[in-house]
C-alpha cells in the first residue's frame, strides 16, 4: 500500500447532521482511523475564544521568569502535575527538548493503603502558578471542550466499528483520567533537527492536539517514512491510542509520532489532550463485523513497550518512565519493587 503524504481531514459535524449520508461519514472516519491512525478534525464547535485564550496564556506562562515557573515544578507533585523544565522528560530513553505544564482533573488526593493499586496515587490536585491566576479557569474551560469533542469522536468511532454509539461510555464517566499538557518547544540550538519529543505512541484511547502554525509534528507511515502534520487552521489533530488498539485487536493501531524542534529563532506551542478512561478500566476486545475482523492484525508486540489491558497499570508505567525525577522522589517504593 502506498503511504499517504498528508493526513486525512474529518468534519465531525457530519456526525450530528441528520441530512448527511451517515454510512458515508462513518466509512470516511473508519478509513482515516484504520489507514493512518492520525487525522485532522474540523467542525468541532469549539469557540475560537477558547482556543485563542489558552494559546495566549501558554505564551504568557513560558515567558515568566524561571523561578516563577518553578513554583509549580512537577517534583512537588506525587501525581506528576505541574511544570517540567527543558531536558527533564524522557521519551524512548532520550531527553526531550521541551518545557510543559501537566494538568489533570481537579480532584483531592486519595489516601492509599497497603494492597491498594498503585494507580490510585495518580489521583490528586493540580498546581497553578500564582503569577498567572487566569490560567486555571482558561485551562479547565479548554479541557472541558476537548473532553466534549473527544467523547463525540469516540462515539462516532464506535458506530463506525459496528458498535452502539455508547459502547465505550461506561469507562468515560466523571472519573475518567483525562490529561492536558501545555507545551513550549524552544528553538533548536544548531542547524540539525533536535528531539522535541522522541518517537512514541500514546497509551490512552485518543489524543487531541491544538497546535500553532509552526509545525514540527511528524507521523510515521506504514513504510517507515514520516508525514508532516502541517497545521490546518481551526482544526485539531486526533490520533488513536494504545487502548483502542487493544480493544480492536489491531484493526485500529496506535501510530508512532514525534516532534522535531522548531528552527532557530522560532518558538512552538501546542496543547495536547489525552482522552483516557477511568483508571480501573480493563480493555476487553470488542466483536468486530467479519469484514473488519479480517483486517485486524493483532496487538503490536514491542518488548520495550508492552501494552497492558489495565489502563491504570499502563498509565503508571508511562509516568514513571517519562519523569524519573518525580518517580525517584515520590514512587521509589514502586521502582524498588519492580527492579
Amino acid at each position: 500500500m502506498t503511504s499517504p503524504r498528508s493526513l486525512p481531514v474529518v468534519d465531525i459535524s457530519r456526525f450530528r447532521d441528520a441530512g448527511v449520508d451517515r454510512a458515508a461519514f462513518l466509512d470516511d472516519l473508519r478509513r482515516a482511523a484504520h489507514d493512518v491512525g492520525f487525522f485532522y478534525v474540523t467542525g468541532h464547535g469549539v469557540p475560537v475564544a477558547v482556543t485563542e485564550g489558552i494559546a495566549e496564556l501558554a505564551r504568557q506562562f513560558f515567558a515568566l521568569p524561571l523561578e516563577q515557573r518553578l513554583e509549580i515544578e512537577n517534583v512537588h507533585s506525587p501525581q506528576f502535575r505541574g511544570y517540567t523544565r527543558v531536558g527533564t522528560e524522557h521519551t524512548a530513553g532520550a531527553v526531550d527538548q521541551r518545557e510543559q505544564i501537566d494538568i489533570g482533573p481537579e480532584r483531592a488526593a486519595i489516601e492509599v493503603g497497603p494492597g491498594d493499586p498503585d494507580y490510585l496515587r495518580l489521583i490528586g490536585p493540580n498546581q497553578w502558578p500564582s503569577a498567572l491566576p487566569l490560567l486555571r479557569d482558561v485551562v479547565l474551560r479548554w479541557q472541558a471542550e476537548a473532553l466534549r469533542v473527544s467523547r463525540e469522536i469516540l462515539r462516532a468511532l464506535a458506530a463506525s466499528l459496528g458498535q452502539p454509539e455508547g459502547y465505550f461510555d461506561a469507562w468515560f464517566d466523571d472519573e475518567a483520567a483525562v490529561h492536558v499538557k501545555i507545551v513550549h518547544y524552544p528553538p533548536r540550538q544548531g542547524p540539525a533537527p533536535e528531539q522535541g519529543v522522541g518517537s512514541h505512541k500514546d497509551y490512552g484511547y485518543l489524543a487531541l492536539l491544538q497546535q500553532d502554525d509552526v509545525g514540527g509534528l511528524q507521523v510515521q507511515a506504514v513504510d517507515g517514512s514520516w508525514i508532516d502534520a502541517t497545521p490546518v487552521p481551526g482544526s485539531f489533530v486526533v490520533n488513536i491510542g494504545e487502548m483502542l488498539e487493544i480493544a480492536t485487536q489491531g484493526y485500529l493501531r496506535a501510530t508512532q509520532h514525534r516532534v522535531v524542534s522548531p528552527p532557530a529563532g522560532i518558538d512552538r506551542y501546542s496543547i495536547p489532550f489525552f482522552f483516557g478512561p477511568r483508571l480501573d478500566a480493563v480493555v476487553e476486545p470488542l466483536v468486530l463485523p467479519a469484514e473488519l475482523a479480517a483486517a485486524a492484525t493483532g496487538v503490536a508486540e514491542d518488548p520495550d513497550n508492552p501494552l497492558l489491558a489495565h489502563f491504570g497499570a499502563n498509565a503508571v508505567v508511562g509516568w514513571l518512565r517519562s519523569h524519573p525525577r518525580v518517580a525517584q522522589r515520590w514512587w521509589s517504593d514502586v521502582l524498588e519493587r519492580e527492579a
